[in-house]
């Protein structure tokens, strides 16, 4: 049985957990931390970050966009990836604008986790106005769409999902429910699957 390595807390992990949930493909959850002192992951993954998916053969994937393209590949059912063609390029778009929406919210709650004479706000600031724009260049391109490419549901959808679900485990304060009313239908409607409601983060 393969192994996915994370933490609960992680928007990273949690996106290959719904792959997996969507996929129906059974897998062993081992909780780890790359921030504790005794942690394994730099033993598995030598660029020290989760998730890590342990495959049957001992071999560890690592990055998520690499895991779920993995995961979408060795079965034939739900496809959250069309075939090589605009479409694809067009969910791994979606997908890519979410993980750096994820990216910079980690590194603003990273560094406001620092010693308050330590801390650059300059670079928190920035952070956040990445992941803004980022919140903002979604819902415009989701428009009144029932999902972010086409008609169905996607690997486009969960990235999205996944950086939301993140931003109000983490920064609630942003309120981008009430600032982009289609992104917060989107995300009701994505919390209706049970790959979504089994996995939200949590400490």
């Amino acid at each position: 049985m393969m192994k996915l390595i994370g933490s609960p807390t992680s928007p990273f992990a949690r996106k290959v957990r719904i792959v997996l949930a969507e996929k129906k493909i059974e897998y062993a959850f081992v909780i780890e931390s790359p921030w504790t002192a005794d942690s394994k992951v730099p033993n598995i993954n030598p660029l020290g970050k989760i998730p890590v998916l342990i495959l049957d053969d001992e071999t560890p994937l690592f990055d998520s966009r690499v895991i779920v393209e993995y995961i979408d590949n060795v079965t034939p059912n739900n496809k959250l990836f069309p075939v090589p063609n605009r479409e694809r390029t067009e969910v791994k778009r979606w997908e890519a604008l979410a993980d750096g929406v994820c990216d910079a919210a980690v590194n603003a709650l990273l560094e406001g986790k620092r010693p308050a004479n330590e801390q650059s706000q300059e670079w928190i600031a920035r952070q956040q106005g990445k992941v803004s724009r980022g919140l903002a260049f979604m819902a415009s391109e989701l428009g009144e769409k029932p999902f972010c490419v086409g008609t169905h549901f996607s690997m486009a959808d969960i990235g999205v999902g996944m950086a939301l679900g993140y931003l109000s485990f983490r920064f609630p304060e942003i309120n981008w429910r009430e600032n982009h009313p289609n992104l917060d239908k989107l995300y009701t409607k994505l919390m209706q699957r049970p790959s979504f409601a089994d996995t939200v983060p949590h400490d």
